[in-house]
């Protein structure tokens, strides 16, 4: 008995489509497989899962609100030592606010400060990556040139020179901290689109009639993702970290926002007779910078072939 041509295309869209889930899910596995070989990745995942629960229900979670100010505890010690409260887990730093109630909130502002420096910096830096690389010529040769003076200053220094002309603020220090972090993007990309466009598929799709935007963003840079991604995820800790030491040098985050950087830059007075104001804000700030760190290190034995164990 025959069928009807538009029913062996359903039958046919049908089975290409189970066969991309299949491919798909077969895809993840096998991420999944190589990315939990390494411990240490796993654990950072782990605990950045945490940071963004935090993040996310820092509201429900807190004790107490970040910039309540009780009078009557000021720099009261953590609970364990003599003089704790079991209201203030971690402590009060000088003016009375719950020590641990401001971590929480921190995480956040670090979440924040790391998504947004890494969406400004990878746009910025695959376009003009992508643009340098395919283009050549003197175009590449402008772009290179301005990513190679940018490299050329040390990256803190940098970002205060760009915050002290925009002004001191978190918005402020975030765009600079993107716009230091943006030429390890464009040369990532660059060199992986130099690889890239003289393959076969690229050829072949040149010669099909494929516009130069096309090949450029629906030919060459899904192949160029791969070191893309561990190269975000490594900016995302150089943001936060970058975001605390501008916060702790006074061109962040302003007081009393509860950014770590800017925790410690208000608790370094009392370093000497309250090590907690100043100890977990550091340990914060490291914690959270290790764990994305370690992070990254599994993306990298994930997603490239050459690091893959057999």
């Amino acid at each position: 008995m025959s069928t009807s041509p538009k029913a062996d295309a359903s039958v046919i869209a049908e089975k290409l489509e189970r066969e991309s889930r299949n491919a798909t899910r077969a895809m993840l596995t096998e991420f999944w497989y190589y990315f939990s070989q390494n411990r240490g990745a796993v654990i950072g995942l782990a605990v950045f899962l945490l940071l963004v629960f935090a993040a996310v229900f820092a509201p429900l979670i807190a004790p107490h609100a970040p910039d309540m100010q009780y009078r009557d505890s000021f720099l009261v010690p953590p609970v364990w030592e003599e003089g704790g409260k079991w209201a203030f887990l971690l402590g009060t730093d000088a003016v009375g606010r719950d020590m641990l109630s401001r971590l929480i909130y921190g995480a956040q502002f670090s979440l924040f400060i790391g998504c947004v420096v890494v969406v400004i910096a990878l746009t910025g830096g695959v376009i003009l990556g992508l643009v340098a690389g395919y283009m050549r010529g003197a175009v590449d040769t402008f772009i290179m040139r301005i990513m190679d003076i940018i490299l050329a200053f040390p990256s803190l220094l940098l970002a205060l020179v760009l915050v002290a002309i925009l002004g001191p603020g978190l918005m402020n220090a975030m765009i600079a901290i993107a716009l230091v972090l943006q030429p390890h993007f464009v040369r990532l990309t660059r060199a992986a689109v130099l690889s890239e466009r003289s393959r076969d598929y690229v050829v072949a799709a040149r010669v099909a009639g494929a516009g130069h935007m096309r090949l450029m963003f629906k030919t060459i840079l899904p192949n160029c993702l791969a070191p893309l991604i561990v190269q975000a995820t490594l900016s995302f800790s150089s943001a936060i970290l970058d975001a605390a030491a501008l916060g702790f040098l006074g061109m962040g985050a302003q007081p009393p926002t509860p950014e770590w950087g800017t925790m410690l830059a208000e608790a370094r007075e009392f370093i000497l007779r309250a090590w907690w104001v100043v100890t977990f804000p550091g340990l914060a700030i490291l914690i959270t910078v290790l764990a994305i760190n370690l992070m990254g290190d599994g993306l990298r034995d994930a997603l490239d072939p050459k690091l893959k164990r057999s």
